[in-house]
């Protein structure tokens, strides 16, 4: 692949499915390989999309389902605006943490929203614009929840985020919302589950990453 052609890679999955870490493993990855990266999430990335993730995860927001929803869109637009386009008209590679195939998920397997409501705003807010790659990171509910709810304590004394805080019949809906989307579209959204040992998982996103970027390794 031509390194200074831009490309768009989504990272996707439960609490405690190793986005974040693997997210960055990524970024390391592609820049040694001579690519120019950006690493950004959702929702955040700019600064009003920051401030609207704080009122998402604050425990103590009592937010509708459909209130919920217009500010994840909000924060959408305002990053792809903001951040995600630029960064591939410059010919980069975007790594987003989360992104439309979240919301379909959450919001509409888990929260039980229209998904064709949801598939309408998700164009709208970015613009239309696609993964060329998703990897969602496959994990049992409960072993993630209890390694996000292990880690916020960890970091930040508290057990869990708003979305972490939801019943574990929610989070069972949202990994059930994830495989709907893999099964849906199976040529961009490539499934690795997420092992104990982090190496395992890695090696596999490479190897997804390797394919889809035509990257040689000697």
């Amino acid at each position: 692949m031509n390194k200074n052609k831009s490309f768009f890679i989504t990272i996707e999955g439960g609490e405690g499915s190793g986005k974040t870490s693997n997210s960055l493993l990524l970024k390391k990855y592609l820049e040694s390989k001579g690519f120019k990266v950006l690493l950004t999430r959702e929702p955040g990335g700019t600064v009003a999309a920051e401030s609207i993730r704080k009122i998402l995860l604050n425990p103590k927001s009592k937010l509708t389902p459909l209130s919920e929803l217009f500010l994840y869109e909000a924060a959408r637009a305002q990053h792809i605006e903001e951040i995600v386009r630029p960064a591939l008209k410059s010919g980069a590679v975007v790594i987003c943490d989360r992104f439309t195939d979240a919301t379909v998920a959450y919001q509409g397997f888990a929260r039980k929203l229209d998904l064709s409501l949801i598939n309408k705003l998700n164009a709208a807010a970015s613009g239309k614009l696609i993964p060329e790659l998703t990897i969602y990171l496959d994990i049992n509910p409960k072993t993630g929840l209890k390694k996000a709810k292990n880690l916020d304590k960890e970091s930040y004394g508290v057990s869990g985020d708003r979305i972490e805080m939801e019943s574990f019949e929610f989070h069972k809906n949202v990994r059930k919302g994830y495989l709907a989307q893999a099964k849906k579209y199976p040529k961009r959204i490539k499934v690795v589950k997420t092992d104990k040992d982090i190496n395992k998982t890695w090696s596999a996103i490479k190897k997804e990453i390797d394919a889809k970027l035509k990257i040689k390794n000697v």
